[in-house]
């Protein structure tokens, strides 16, 4: 199974302009950028046969190309990454695409080859996205974003086969404060996709849902067209996995680094 591991990377983000350029200090003292963090990340994944930074920026073109980086050049009428990469499709030869957000530079590589495996295993699944559980320390990230007006990580609901119900901004399920169990019975969305070609095909015939216009979530756009987004559950091993979404989280992610 060929598998392309794609990068959507956009200049123009609304809540973070020119996010994929950022620059963030390494535990050396270096300093590297969003989207070659994000590069390097996708280098650790064994058994891709290629990997691409899919924008329409000119900034971002010469920003990858001089790290090393392969670059497909998209039109600026993709309003997402799955947009993106479906317009990517076109450039590639490959049966299985994953389409690695270009602000998660933290995202390990099993969780990609976890998505990956499970594709392989079920010829049927058209997407799949993983689903890792909060613990203490992600779930108060989530619950101070919420509380200072941040639109921060995404939390997901699924049912007993792992099929997602829905995704949201808002951190769900509601607990009480007052009772935390433990485990914690919320689940931060890591924000990976992979996908066969056809689901990518048809995800742009569709046009954008009210969920998805109201929340900002691209995968809505799957469930409210009934097609199914396979959860898969991953584990972080110890480490702390958060997404580059406001410019209040450089400091959060330079502190996984151990740079700050």
């Amino acid at each position: 199974m060929k598998t392309a591991i794609l990068i959507p990377a956009r200049y123009a983000s609304s809540r973070y302009p020119g996010k994929p350029l950022a620059s963030l200090r390494q535990a050396d003292g270096t300093a590297k950028t969003l989207i070659q963090m994000t590069w390097e990340a996708a280098q650790r994944v064994p058994g891709t046969h290629a990997i691409h930074v899919c924008t329409d920026d000119e900034r971002i073109r010469a920003a990858a190309e001089d790290f090393g980086a392969s670059v497909l050049m998209t039109s600026s009428e993709a309003r997402n990454g799955t947009e993106r990469c479906a317009e990517a499709l076109d450039q590639i030869d490959a049966d299985l695409v994953v389409n690695l957000q270009g602000d998660a530079p933290l995202t390990p590589p099993w969780f990609i080859e976890a998505l990956i495996e499970r594709m392989a295993q079920d010829p049927g699944a058209q997407v799949a996205t993983p689903v890792l559980r909060c613990d203490r320390q992600t779930y108060e990230m989530f619950t101070e974003d919420r509380r200072n007006g941040r639109v921060g990580g995404t939390t997901a609901v699924f049912d007993r086969d792992l099929r997602g119900l829905y995704f949201s901004k808002e951190v769900i399920p509601y607990i009480d404060p007052g009772k935390l169990p433990d485990p914690i019975p919320v689940f931060h969305h890591v924000g990976v996709y992979a996908y066969r070609p056809a689901a990518l095909r048809n995800y742009i015939t569709w046009p954008e849902g009210v969920l998805e216009q109201r929340e900002g979530l691209e995968q809505l756009r799957f469930l409210e067209n009934g097609a199914p987004v396979a959860c898969v559950e991953v584990d972080a091993r110890g480490r702390v996995f958060w997404e580059l979404n406001n410019p209040a989280d450089v400091a959060r992610i330079e502190a996984v680094l151990g740079a700050a």
